[in-house]
């Protein structure tokens, strides 16, 4: 096994910068001075080893391996990134196998974010503000990412993407069951937004031959395609580690059956493994070491998902690839809880699909304390500087009329896009959501704003006090304290109240292995590690510090367009 991914030198440039936050003043100080210091004991863990999360790769003897598989193309993982990957190899003529630990695919993506598609393009007449200059497209990204890119691979999303939608969009329209339709917004435009909006976002929807049949998607219409093209798909089967001949070339994985007797498998790839297990979000250890900071604001709210450890990010820094310098997540300011708790993770709260909304936001302390109008992530970064990184949003029986009127882009969209197309949920749906949370004790109701900063455990002097000053700005039509824009600073003035606190939903982690734009991971030279591709949240170099999710899709794009570029390249041999 190589470590060269994790030597001094590497994880000091890479991973290592974490290790680097937990030293000492006066040891860098003895550094500067010529001290050397003494070899960890461990040097796997040593003070600029390799963090604990990592480990070794597990020894697993021949005898125990009892089934051997053989295949052209290998894909590790059946998500948002595994299914466009599978189709791709299956395409350009390569014999796929496709293993996920999950009985299907979970949590599959639905706005996926271009550039150039035929439906943007079709739209450019009636709706001219839509056209993207793609220069200031990615400009914008690596700004967002303060420069922690490859711009290389957001020229590539740039360049391909609106090709890889409109192959998506013939796959799913084969049958006439679905439809891709267009996200056409930017917002209010000429009105002084802080941050711009991008018409990037498609996304799948049912047509009337679907009828009742409530379990037909966009998933189903993938899976069934694959089907169709012969490639196969094994189930309840986990990833355990990348093989290598003796040039270092990945040949393969070994593999291990979920149920039953849980034997090893070794599955063979001649022409490549593409790894897509979805990044490290539900590995703790990871995730403390990578991006405390982010764990501060999470609530942990139930729905469905891939359940992504790390696996293939670590199998991939096992054979000597290196990663991101610094962890980032997407998060999403919809998840509240209830009046007696704060967030942090472990504290189980719920969905508040409402929170992307920017009404009035005050700090436990009962202050405004930034502009509510931005990027997801933008408002829960202000609040990890607040007590207990918990924030609570505030809202009047005007909410409605008031969503409509701020006008969001994206999935948090209440109404329908500018160009007719559907939004995620609608705002009467979002009405019920409400209710459930207010009959469950998550959001407070009242009638006077006194009543509800006792409702929320807020101080009600100084509450009120806030409210009063936000009226008073929003009736002078200026934000003087964090310079909202006008047209999405309305006053609160119509009872009921509504009040809940909030945190982080978290998405996904945005930081991943280093990557070339063949997809292949690099080790410490920048040279590729052949045999072995990596798309979705196991790859990296596209985000940083905050995702751009006014790039509506942006994320679910990046993975699908690389998928599909992996799945060419493995089955043609290209790269």
């Amino acid at each position: 096994m190589s470590n060269k991914g994790f030597s001094r030198r590497s994880f000091l440039q890479g991973a290592g910068l974490a290790a680097l936050a937990g030293l000492s003043a006066s040891g860098l100080s003895a550094c500067g001075q010529g001290y050397a210091a003494p070899a960890p004991t461990n040097e796997r863990r040593g003070d600029f080893g390799v963090p604990s999360w990592l480990g070794e790769p597990p020894e697993i003897l021949e005898s125990d391996i009892t089934e051997t598989l053989d295949t052209e193309v290998l894909v590790v993982g059946i998500g948002t990134g595994g299914l466009p990957t599978i189709i791709s190899a299956a395409e350009n003529g390569a014999h796929v196998l496709a293993i996920d630990r999950q009985d299907t695919a979970h949590n599959l993506r639905e706005d996926i974010g271009a550039i150039d598609s035929r439906l943007q393009q079709a739209s450019f007449e009636e709706f001219p503000q839509f056209k993207i200059e793609k220069k200031e497209a990615i400009e914008d990204i690596v700004r967002y990412a303060n420069g922690f890119v490859d711009y290389d691979l957001v020229k590539l999303w740039a360049n391909e993407s609106g090709a890889m939608i409109d192959w998506i969009t013939d796959i799913i329209e084969r049958d006439g069951k679905l439809v891709m339709e267009f996200e056409g917004s930017v917002g209010t435009e000429g009105a002084g937004a802080r941050d711009k909006a991008w018409a990037t976002g498609h996304s799948p929807q049912k047509t009337d031959l679907v009828g009742k049949d409530e379990e037909w998607g966009f998933k189903k219409s993938l899976l069934a395609y694959i089907a169709e093209l012969d490639a196969e798909i094994r189930w309840h089967t986990e990833f355990i580690k990348c093989e290598q001949n003796e040039s270092g070339r990945v040949t393969g994985v070994i593999a291990r059956a979920v149920d039953g007797d849980r034997h090893y498998i070794r599955i063979n790839a001649s022409k490549g493994v593409i790894l897509s297990t979805g990044g490290y979000g539900n590995n703790l250890e990871m995730m403390e070491d990578r991006q405390a900071w982010n764990q501060k604001i999470r609530i942990a709210a139930p729905g469905s998902g891939g359940n992504p450890t790390g696996d293939g990010i670590k199998a991939a820094l096992w054979l000597g690839a290196t990663m991101d310098p610094l962890g980032a997540a997407c998060t999403f300011n919809r998840a509240c809880v209830k009046p007696d708790q704060t967030a942090g993770d472990g504290v189980l709260g719920r969905w508040f699909w409402f929170g992307e909304q920017p009404f009035m936001k005050l700090n436990l302390k009962g202050e405004r304390f930034c502009n509510e109008s931005g990027p997801y992530d933008y408002m829960l970064h202000s609040a990890i500087m607040q007590p207990h990184q918990t924030y609570v949003d505030i809202w009047d029986a005007n909410h409605a009329e008031q969503a409509r009127i701020m006008n969001e882009v994206g999935c948090c969209r209440l109404y329908p896009f500018d160009n007719g197309a559907k939004n995620n949920i609608p705002m009467v749906a979002v009405d019920g959501m409400i209710e459930k949370l207010i009959e469950d004790g998550y959001v407070q109701q009242a009638d006077t704003m006194e009543e509800l900063a006792e409702k929320l455990n807020l101080p009600v002097e100084t509450t009120v006090a806030s409210w009063k000053h936000y009226n008073e700005m929003a009736e002078a039509g200026e934000d003087t304290d964090y310079f909202k824009e006008a047209y999405r600073l309305m006053p609160l003035n119509t009872p009921p109240y509504y009040g809940v606190r909030t945190g982080a939903w978290f998405l996904a982690t945005l930081d991943g292995v280093t990557i070339d734009t063949n997809m292949h991971p690099c080790d410490v030279n920048g040279d590729p590690i052949e045999g072995l591709y990596l798309t979705g949240n196991d790859s990296g170099g596209f985000f940083s510090v905050s995702y751009p999710n006014l790039l509506t899709g942006l994320a679910c794009g990046r993975t699908m367009t690389f998928g599909r570029r992996a799945g060419m390249l493995a089955a043609t041999g290209q790269a």
